[in-house]
């Protein structure tokens, strides 16, 4: 093994960090806000996120192969599930009130006695992304590749105690045990049912995409 073909792989992997840390800090984050306007922020770290993910992956993929177990078809049905599962999270989630996690829209208008699927789980974005992540840690038994995957898991777990701490700093302890305390619900409602058909396009769009866009294409 050559360690010098570790090189793009870590220096991707510090811009990562980097890139989602030292932005979103409060005191640079409100320097950013004042010049780009919120909205301007929220697309520039955006791009910048999905940039350094990309290079991230990339990075991964180019990395010295240094095999830790070998793929067994079993793997790869467990990914199928995790990735249904995390893509209904992502549609049931995403724009939705929820002052309770990053992600949420009209937070204003959120509801504990309503919550929908806060009422799960506060953080359903970074659930989703944690079983994205478990569910390629399995069929990737490459060091890089469980260094990618496991470094998201870890990120995902870790983001959901530190959210959860900021928000009750930031809310009071009070409030947010109000309106973390939401009713569970399983009762099926039109827009719920929208949402799931919408990500379980997505998830097949994902399935066709990901062979031409990752270079691996997944098979059953």
């Amino acid at each position: 093994m050559n360690p010098s073909g570790w090189g793009e792989f870590l220096a991707a992997l510090v811009f990562f960090l980097v890139s989602h840390s030292i932005p979103v800090r409060p005191p640079v984050k409100a320097r950013l806000v004042a010049r780009l306007g919120t909205g301007g922020f929220t697309l520039g770290y955006s791009a910048l996120s999905l940039a350094a993910l990309a290079w991230l992956i990339g990075a991964a993929g180019r990395a010295p192969v240094v095999t830790l177990w070998d793929w067994a078809p079993w793997q790869t049905h467990l990914t199928f599930t995790a990735m249904a599962l995390a893509t209904a999270l992502t549609a049931l989630a995403i724009g939705r009130p929820n002052p309770l996690s990053f992600g949420g829209a009209r937070n204003e208008a959120f509801d504990p006695a309503a919550p929908g699927i806060v009422g799960w789980t506060r953080h359903p974005l970074l659930v989703a992304l944690l079983l994205w992540s478990l569910g390629h840690l399995l069929p990737n038994g490459q060091l890089a590749h469980i260094l990618l995957f496991g470094l998201f898991a870890g990120f995902c777990l870790l983001g959901m105690r530190l959210i959860d701490r900021r928000k009750q700093r930031e809310m009071g302890a009070e409030e947010w045990r109000r309106l973390s305390q939401g009713v569970r619900s399983v009762r099926p409602t039109r827009a719920g049912l929208v949402r799931l058909a919408l990500g379980a396009a997505v998830y097949w769009l994902l399935l066709l995409a990901h062979g031409p866009v990752i270079g691996v294409q997944p098979v059953f």
